[in-house]
């Protein structure tokens, strides 16, 4: 042992732990270093001259120890345990609803992995933490200087490698007010936790509680809620020592919590030397754990051998977002309801010690803050006294009896039984009676002399929970609702960046709270009110740029070339506060935002022609102007002749056309880059074409969309100067084996007219006919249906083909093959079924009665041929005419080279010859006129 015992407060208790070593320990090496050390530590942290304040994360024994030394001491100089870089946002904590997080953001990385991206850091804050009581002591009382100490934001991912302190959720949490900070790296000051398993397991175990929060509540809280300050000082550190030197040997994890403690005392004796401040005037609030630390650079008189990396050059951003009891228990592994329980355990600790809490001037949703000079006093400071033992009476002396306080567990009982009757459970008196009761025998078979809100939690649980759940909430959550619920904080106006700013002033005119958590239905009418145009494109360009309900249109929709007259929405801005506020980090509107991300998008080196044609559209559709969507059109050029593959296809041909479609409606010509994709498309299709039918990787739905894009192009890629003869050697250098495929050939030589619709026919009813390729049949008409997309003329034939099957095929045969078809008309179809379904109503007919006498047109029996009409015979009209004016018949004559004088025109005939040999139409029409 180095320590000197002479002179020290704590020499009787080193003397008595080192008895118990030698008795208790076969060995007393081990066992006496771990119990003399804990005293070292202690002693070493009572006589520094910068006064530390050890501090458990929101912790309300904490809180309230730190609000009653903040106002005995009055420091000049507080130095806090928080990143140094956040320090400009703590005064809009003023604007604030707390809980809120103090968050940095950088979305642009530079010497972190790219998958690190976006990097995110929170460090929630809850008015029951000694943090808040320190930085509101600090920002409202006059001459007092608040310094963060702490490793900035950009070297906590410096010295991340794997797992570091940063408690980080193992996955995303489902609840929606759980996942209130995203996936982001959580700070917390005083971190207090048992590091050794089998410690942790030994506290929970012999404590007779579930899990470490309720061990903390009982064993910590409890006893240290009335202690004196040098009491919970020196348990404090007792705890941290404990903890610390019982820990595992996880080298990475004890090097970065060292380089955290040689950097905050070296950032604090940085600031003594350039301000002159007296040591004794300063107080340094940090975690436990490291209030016990062992490194060189420890206290004001330690060594300056510590050297600070420089930051790296990613850009971080900075500002606040709403956070919730729920999600301070998932990011850092506490259990449910624990911070809530906190909170109501805070109010009671200042109830009870009349300790006046500081709170910021102006905050939403506190109580008025007293007048910090007022509450203050006037007095001096209280002089620091010479640090005495504290540590034995407290270890030695038993558990304070804290008498049952039965008004306020019959209270609970009461309304736990009120609420769970409201969510549906069949509660009543007699379950209050037993809840009451059984909190008390829980509490005393777990040796404690008063019910804590855990237990009366399980006897809730045991009393009223039935076998099932009768609404949306449990027994547990009704009692944590009951304890305080899940307080969720709001970020002020005035502490928003200035794109949400900008959101909320162009979305005013809807004349709705959007600030405020919960869906609200805003109507527009942009026929009445034009001047609600602007907040429909705002709340466009949102649905766009937020998560998914955070702008849900319900009526109304947006498409190139169209616009809504009226629309109807379910916004739930203040529920995606954090979303809104993040938006923020990378513009100043949500035009530059939508604009980078666009960019960002099509030049992304993964990016394919579908999805920069992607950008292109929505250029179109919330940016209003042709510079962007030109710059990303000539960038799908550049993306679709580097791409060798045909993935995109169907993608690519149904954007092009809706391009297509609204450049035609509404510009005077075409832009030059759509032209240009349009000759590059053809000659990259066509040179893809017969490979794409002869690969297996290649689906029949993408050779379609290909065959599309070229039959929908040709004119005008034909009329750009591309050659028609390029289309001509694909489909002469196709041969594809696959059935479907041969379906789509067949199909488009038909378009081309190198194949009737008699032939086509007549290779389906060869396939009927062979048994061998009835089992394949449905791949053809699989590759028939995919040809409505290149060839929509073929609706009628693809109808014809599947009642032929129907029609002919035996059921042994039919039945077998039923769930094949509708299974691949489903996969594969389900985009061109509905015109499928058009052309089959034509057909068929519409009333059931017709359909026993129907016969299809494909099978019709054609009717004998007319016979022409002789020349003259009832066109005598016509013939007039033409002699009369004959030079456009000679020019015609002369163009075929069939020139020849005119005939005469022969007399008119007395009636129509056909009317003669086919009476019975107007026989039929006199005798309806005769009625």
């Amino acid at each position: 042992m180095s320590a000197l015992t002479g002179g020290s407060p704590f020499a009787a208790l080193r003397g008595q732990l080192q008895d118990a070593a030698a008795e208790f320990a076969a060995g007393e090496d081990a066992l006496r270093g771990i119990l003399l050390g804990i005293v070292d530590d202690v002693d070493r942290a009572v006589r520094e001259p910068l006064e530390i304040f050890p501090v458990c994360h929101h912790s309300p024994a904490s809180a309230v120890a730190m609000a009653r030394r903040l106002r005995e001491k009055q420091p000049k100089v507080v130095y806090l345990e928080l990143c140094e870089d956040m320090a400009p946002l703590l005064s809009e904590l003023r604007n604030c609803r707390l809980p809120v997080a103090v968050q940095a953001f950088a979305s642009e990385v530079k010497g972190f992995p790219a998958e690190w991206a976006p990097l995110s850091v929170v460090a929630p804050i809850t008015e029951a933490s000694a943090e808040y009581q320190a930085i509101a002591y600090a920002l409202e009382t006059p001459g007092v200087e608040l310094v963060l100490v702490d490793r900035s934001s950009d070297h906590v991912f410096q010295w991340q490698a794997g797992e570091t302190d940063e408690a980080a959720p193992d996955s995303a949490p489902t609840d929606e007010e759980a996942a209130l900070h995203g996936d982001a790296v959580g700070v917390e000051i005083g971190d207090l936790r048992p590091r050794f398993a089998e410690l942790e397991e030994h506290l929970l175990r012999h404590g007779k509680v579930r899990h470490w929060s309720e061990w903390w509540h009982q064993y910590v809280e409890l006893p240290l809620g009335d202690s004196d300050h040098d009491t919970y000082r020196q348990v404090m550190v007792l705890i941290g020592s404990l903890f610390r030197r019982l820990a595992p040997g996880d080298t990475h994890r004890v090097r970065v919590d060292e380089d955290r403690e040689r950097y905050m005392w070296t950032r604090m004796r940085e600031h003594l030397a350039a301000t002159g401040t007296d040591p004794e005037d300063c107080l340094y609030v940090c975690g436990a754990f490291h209030a016990s630390s062992r490194v060189e650079e420890f206290g004001v008189h330690g060594s300056d051998t510590f050297s600070i990396s420089p930051p790296s050059e990613s850009t971080w951003q900075y500002g606040l977002i709403p956070s919730s009891h729920a999600a301070i228990e998932a990011q850092f592994g506490l259990a449910a309801g624990s911070v809530s329980i906190a909170a109501t355990q805070w109010a009671k600790n200042l109830k009870r010690t009349r300790v006046q809490p500081f709170r910021l001037a102006g905050q939403a949703g506190a109580k008025k803050a007293a007048n910090p000079r007022k509450a203050l006093g006037t007095g001096a400071p209280v002089t620091p006294e010479a640090p005495s033992d504290r540590l034995s009476g407290f270890l030695q002396s038993p558990p304070a009896l804290d008498r049952l306080d039965e008004a306020e567990l019959l209270g609970w009982s009461v309304e736990i039984v009120r609420s769970a009757r409201r969510n549906g459970y069949l509660s009543s008196t007699a379950d209050a009676i037993a809840v009451f009761e059984t909190s008390i025998l829980l509490a005393g078979m777990r040796d404690r002399a008063k019910p804590t809100p855990y237990d009366f939690q399980d006897a809730a649980v045991t009393c009223i929970e039935k076998d099932t759940v009768p609404g949306r909430r449990d027994v547990r959550r009704l009692v944590e609702i009951l304890m305080g619920g899940d307080r969720i904080g709001q970020v002020g106006y005035e502490a928003l960046p200035p794109l949400a700013r900008d959101v909320h002033d162009r979305l005013a005119p809807l004349g709705l709270k959007l600030q405020q958590r919960g869906v609200r239905r805003a109507l527009l009418d942009m026929t009445t009110q034009p001047e609600l145009r602007q907040c429909s494109d705002v709340l466009w360009m949102l649905r766009r740029l937020m998560p998914q309900g955070a702008a849900r249109p319900i009526m109304g929709e947006r498409e190139l070339g169209k616009q809504s007259v009226q629309e109807s929405w379910d916004l739930a801005l203040g529920t995606h506060q954090r979303a809104l506020i993040e938006l923020g980090y990378e513009g100043v509107s949500i035009e530059q935002v939508l604009e980078q991300r666009l960019r960002r998008a099509a030049y992304a080196s993964g990016a394919t022609t579908a999805d920069v044609l992607a950008a292109v559209e929505d250029a179109l559709l919330h940016l209003r102007g042709d510079r962007l969507a030109d710059e990303l059109g000539t960038r799908a050029l550049e993306v679709l002749a580097t791409e060798r593959s045909v993935d995109g296809a169907p993608e690519v041909l149904r954007r092009v056309r809706r391009l297509l479609a609204y450049y035609r409606l509404t510009r005077p010509e075409l832009p030059g880059w759509i032209e240009s994709f349009a000759t590059t498309g053809y000659a990259h299709y066509c040179t893809l074409l017969p490979t794409a039918f002869a690969d297996e990787d290649v689906t029949t739905r993408q050779v379609a969309a290909m065959l599309g894009f070229l039959f929908s192009m040709e004119s005008l890629a034909l009329s750009l100067g591309c050659d028609r003869t390029q289309l001509d050697l694909a489909f002469a250098q196709s041969h594809p084996k696959e059935q479907s495929r041969v379906a789509l050939l067949w199909a488009a030589q038909v378009h081309l007219g190198r194949l009737s619709r008699a032939e086509l026919r007549q290779r389906c009813d060869e396939l009927l006919g062979n048994p061998l390729a009835v089992p394949a049949y449905p791949r053809y008409l699989s590759g028939f249906l995919h040809a409505l997309e290149p060839v929509p003329q073929l609706a009628d034939f693809v109808v014809e083909a599947v009642s032929n099957a129907f029609a002919r095929l035996p059921d042994p045969v039919l039945l077998p093959w039923l769930p094949t078809l509708i299974t691949t008309l489903r996969a594969e179809g389900g985009d061109l079924t509905p015109l499928l379904v058009r052309e089959a109503g034509r057909i068929f007919p519409g009333r059931l009665a017709a359909l026993d006498s129907w016969v299809p047109p494909w099978q019709a029996v054609s009717q004998p041929p007319v016979t022409p009409v002789p020349a003259g015979g009832g066109t005598a009209g016509r013939s007039e005419l033409l002699a009369a004016h004959p030079e456009t018949c000679d020019s015609l004559a002369e163009l075929l080279g069939c020139p020849g004088p005119w005939e005469a025109a022969a007399p008119a005939s007395p009636g129509a010859l056909l009317l003669g040999r086919h009476p019975e139409t107007a026989e039929a029409l006199g005798a309806l006129l005769a009625v």
